[in-house]
């Protein structure tokens, strides 16, 4: 008969979010009594979460499965959402991040727009549920993360990487090659298009203030390290040294990224959004 596991070391406020998952593909053996903490990264599509994902997987605790929900049948509807969920937080889900026996944190990517919205009601009850603490991360620079937007397009299209699209890369050659495309911007909808990205997210955190979370921002991962830190203490896990093979594509001024400048330099010029043009 198998004995209840009890952490004597964990505050009472904790217990939610404290697990020990039964997998049913396998067994945990002598790790059955590890806890293991269930988080998901919130954010939107070129905001650094690929990178940020690396980082955690450098962790040798942690296990981020990647961007689940990109697959459309997993998402159709509200029972697909928890059986996927419960499959991964159940360490049942494999992927090349699985260090399932000994994990002590366990999550995945979920981009706002892949029925993370549209359902948030059921999400935010079935987080609070199971004790899964939400991490937010997104750009400060919503120009940056426009023209990433707009050049990853264009990548899908032309594979300029010998006929390969590559959302990353992990050497200084492939991201030269890539940041070589300078996208146009339409001048009309640039702003309509700050706003509503800003009004998303802004949404995001509202809906899910009730769950335990965390809102983080790429600059500020990039800048300070210390950040990776409270990531850590943030999922309980032990310290240690992240790191990532990624190579950032898009550096220097937005100047030298975008084909017509001038016109998105007039655009913004005297708005709220005008520190987009000189910011990092």
């Amino acid at each position: 008969m198998d004995q209840p596991c009890h952490a004597t070391t964990i505050e009472k406020w904790e217990i939610p979010y404290v697990h020990y998952p039964k997998p049913k593909t396998y067994s945990r053996e002598e790790c059955a009594c590890n806890p293991v903490r269930f988080f998901a990264i919130l954010s939107m599509q070129r905001s650094g979460s690929g990178w940020f994902e690396t980082l955690l997987n450098s962790h040798i605790n942690v296990s981020s499965n990647g961007e689940i929900f990109s697959v459309r049948d997993r998402r159709i509807n509200i029972s697909s959402i928890v059986k996927t969920m419960d499959k991964v937080y159940r360490l049942d889900w494999f992927t090349s991040a699985s260090k399932n026996e000994c994990s002590a944190a366990v999550g995945f990517k979920w981009m706002l727009n892949q029925g993370l919205m549209e359902h948030h009601k059921e999400i935010v009850e079935y987080f609070k549920k199971r004790g899964v603490s939400a991490i937010f991360l997104f750009r400060k620079n919503l120009l940056r993360r426009m023209i990433s937007v707009l050049a990853n397009t264009y990548d899908k299209a032309a594979k300029p990487l010998n006929g390969t699209h590559k959302s990353h890369v992990h050497s200084p050659v492939e991201a030269h090659i890539l940041a070589k495309y300078k996208p146009t911007i339409n001048k009309t909808l640039l702003i309509p298009e700050l706003k509503r990205t800003e009004e998303t997210t802004a949404k995001a955190i509202e809906y899910f203030k009730s769950t335990r979370h965390i809102v983080l921002n790429y600059e500020d991962l990039i800048n300070n390290r210390t950040k990776l830190k409270e990531v850590q203490e943030f999922l309980w896990l032990p310290y240690r040294d992240l790191t990532s093979r990624q190579v950032r594509i898009h550096t220097g001024p937005l100047s030298r990224q975008v084909q017509n400048w001038e016109d998105v330099r007039k655009a913004l010029k005297g708005t709220s959004y005008e520190s987009f043009l000189y910011a990092n």
